[in-house]
């Protein structure tokens, strides 16, 4: 970098360097190349992150709901450097203590019998791998996908994924079979109740299954809590629901935790709020909050038996890595001595949950406020009676227009926020504060004033 007398001038000229060379030779995922035009980041600690022209952004999104503990925690990153100082790389096949440490940490966190960890680099990794597990413990080869979900974006993840992104990747990897999943402000059911949606889905699925043939049916699997596609809370006995299924019909339950997992929802696993135990638990993001890419499959007992002494047919160089794995155990260390868990928990319950209702009382635009812990969602539409989306289905270009514009408000007010379709998720870091998440808040209250420009209700 040039050495200037002025910090701004340098500042610029860096900005300007990482811009030109990101544009000739990044390609950037999910994107048309040349519509984009990515904002070269200076640094992030906490809550926030800064560009090169010095604005800060109190992040909204955690990246991609991912940096539960914040950016550039102290110990997280020491624990990174010493790792690196003793053990930088090792292949899988050999034990080390990073990795056999963070395994035993997971396991002792995880519900039930889930005490054998299987790591890979990321979430969509471990939905693979977690549903060859269960096709090849089960003899059976289809899994039951919901249509509202994303499990990862390669070739079997994305196949398992319900939503849009999938379209460009068909015909898939085989057996894929779609369901829908709870969501009672769009019941597929025709439900107004909880009790009426619980009952509905889990009819829907048993006869889904019935259908397709319970005997060729490995696994459901399903985001505990779905992600990007709404923050999706499942209703009370749901899961309980599912977990019956699967029990009396021989199908494995997986239980995707890759967004939902490690803080996010104020528990370990999201799971615990239902006191459900899988079979199959996949998680990443959160585990290190992606300091180092990391992700896994928690196996029952049941399943790993299967393995004992019939050969795994599957690996990566990376799994276990030993940087990533010291960074998951101090993570672990610092969720319990600084108390997340408890203050996601607070956070969702004393701040977002009723600052949300508050923004919802204000603004005819918001149709649906949902969540828990550090997990919430807005829903914005047009209409409140008919439920009109702001914007329509998978929206581009122009008739995307609207959340464009509120998500710009955002950002030029110092907010970066997590859009997707017509929503906009509330989905901080689990250590932020409670004045942040206030500040943050007030910013939401100002950009929904472009959304009500929208509204054409009553």
């Amino acid at each position: 970098m040039t050495t200037t007398l002025d910090p701004h001038a340098t500042a610029q000229d860096e900005a300007a360097r990482i811009r030109r060379d990101d544009r000739a030779h990044v390609f950037h995922s999910w994107s048309a190349q040349a519509q984009i035009d990515p904002l070269p980041i200076a640094r992030a600690e906490g809550s926030h992150f800064w560009d090169y022209e010095g604005n800060r952004y109190l992040d909204f999104s955690s990246q991609l709901v991912n940096v539960n503990i914040g950016y550039q925690h102290p110990k997280l990153v020491a624990a990174i450097q010493e790792q690196a100082g003793k053990l930088a790389t090792i292949a899988p096949g050999f034990a080390n203590d990073a990795r056999s440490e963070a395994a035993r940490l997971i396991a002792e966190l995880a519900p039930g019998d889930l005490d054998t960890v299987f790591f890979t680099n990321g979430g969509a990794e471990a939905n693979e791998n977690a549903v060859r597990m269960a096709r090849l413990h089960t003899g059976r080869h289809k899994v039951l996908a919901a249509y509202r979900s994303y499990h990862g974006a390669t070739a079997g993840a994305i196949a398992l994924t319900g939503d849009p992104r999938r379209w460009a990747s068909e015909p898939g990897m085989p057996g894929v079979v779609r369901y829908w999943g709870p969501y009672l402000y769009r019941s597929a059911f025709h439900a107004t109740t909880e009790a009426e949606e619980t009952e509905r889905a889990l009819e829907h699925l048993r006869q889904t299954i019935a259908v397709e043939g319970p005997q060729t049916i490995a696994a459901i699997v399903l985001e505990t809590v779905v992600g990007t596609n709404g923050i999706l809370v499942p209703p009370p006995g749901y899961l309980t629901g599912v977990r019956a299924l699967c029990d009396e019909l021989g199908i494995m339950m997986i239980a995707d935790e890759v967004m939902a997992g490690f803080g996010r929802c104020g528990e370990w696993f999201a799971v615990d709020h239902w006191d459900v135990t899988p079979d199959l638990i996949t998680f990443a993001k959160g585990v290190n909050s992606g300091y180092v890419p990391l992700g896994g499959v928690i196996l029952s007992a049941a399943i790993a038996a299967t393995f004992a002494d019939r050969p795994y047919p599957g690996g990566l160089t990376y799994s276990g890595h030993p940087l990533a794995c010291a960074s998951a155990v101090a993570s672990i260390n610092i969720f319990r001595e600084e108390g997340i868990l408890e203050h996601a928990r607070a956070l969702g319950t004393d701040v977002i949950g009723p600052g949300l209702l508050a923004l919802a009382e204000r603004h005819p635009s918001v149709g649906d406020v949902r969540g828990l812990g550090v997990f919430w969602a807005l829903e914005l539409v047009r209409d409140r009676d008919t439920r009109e989306p702001l914007v329509p289905f998978n929206a581009a270009g122009p008739a995307a227009a609207p959340m464009a514009e509120f998500a710009a408000a955002c950002k030029s007010a110092g907010l970066w926020p997590f859009v997707h379709f017509n929503r906009t998720h509330v989905v901080p870091p689990c250590t932020t504060t409670a004045a942040e998440v206030r500040d943050g808040l007030e910013i939401l209250d100002r950009a929904l004033e472009i959304a009500d420009r929208y509204y054409t209700g009553s």
